[in-house]
């Protein structure tokens, strides 16, 4: 059974992207059936140009990535989710719609690539993408499908401490 994992940031351009981007392709690198998403409370509607040249330099697949809103993820028809990870601090204290599932939710933090100066945005967004793969790559070595809730939320809260 599909495990649906949901990467929230307000604004769904660059960290919740990234995640999105990631945890997909480690997730059919490593043979696992782990599906993707993300979005934001206040999407910005584009996907951050240096956020998509930071997965392009690793060979991760752009294609199909978008800035959406939540929203798409709480109707009656929406994947189900196991996980919620917030990326952005802000994401993290909005008051969230209830999902459907209650899913275990998690946040995973990193500063804001986007902001960096011109000269060392490149660098912040490939630093960010190594960062947010490396947990995905935790994420993906955990018996998710055997873990129960409180299990696997503890272990999602450990990747957070690393």
């Amino acid at each position: 059974m599909t495990t649906n994992v949901l990467v929230l940031c307000t604004h769904n351009s660059t960290r919740s992207l990234l995640a999105e981007a990631m945890l997909g392709h480690w997730a059919r690198r490593l043979g696992r059936d782990v599906r993707a998403h993300s979005a934001g409370s206040a999407p910005s509607g584009r996907a951050h140009p240096d956020a998509l040249e930071a997965l392009a330099r690793a060979d991760v697949a752009t294609a199909g990535l978008r800035s959406k809103s939540w929203d798409e993820f709480v109707s009656a028809d929406a994947p189900r989710m196991r996980i919620v990870i917030t990326v952005c601090d802000a994401a993290a204290g909005e008051a969230c719609p209830v999902w459907p599932g209650a899913p275990i939710r998690v946040h995973w933090g990193y500063p804001d690539p986007s902001i960096a100066p011109e000269a060392e945005r490149a660098r912040a967004m490939d630093l960010t993408r190594q960062a947010i793969g490396y947990r995905m790559v935790q994420l993906l070595a955990l018996p998710i499908e055997s873990l129960d809730d409180r299990a696997l939320a503890d272990a999602l809260a450990e990747i957070g401490r690393s």
